[in-house]
């Protein structure tokens, strides 16, 4: 069964850091693209970054330059590390394995001002 574990979400304030991680079951991690979303209260899921099984990352505009994806395949786990963060940053995050479906339950981000 494959599961995605998402964690180091958190309360920090404005021009904080946090750094998210998510654990994934499943032989298949190193051969598939990882996905970082985020959903803030009464908004839909958007796209934060991709990152796939080799070349260039992927980024939304709205967080290039504060925020970095990363992989670790011996690890199975796939990082967001933030930077900067804003109070529109607040979300729940969610990581994906892209292309199978599959989901985590997500961490909170609180942003304060």
């Amino acid at each position: 069964q494959v599961q995605l574990v998402e964690s180091g979400g958190g309360l920090v304030q404005a021009g904080g850091s946090l750094k998210l991680s998510c654990v994934v079951s499943g032989s298949f991690f190193r051969d598939k693209a990882m996905g970082w979303y985020r959903q803030a209260e009464g908004k839909q899921r958007e796209r934060v970054a991709i990152i796939p099984t080799r070349g260039s990352t992927n980024y939304a505009d709205f967080v290039k330059g504060r925020f970095t994806i990363s992989r670790d395949n011996a690890k199975n786990t796939v990082y967001l590390q933030m930077n900067s963060l804003k109070p529109e940053d607040t979300g729940v995050y969610f990581c994906t394995v892209i292309g199978l479906g599959y989901w985590g339950k997500g961490t909170l981000v609180t942003v304060s001002s």
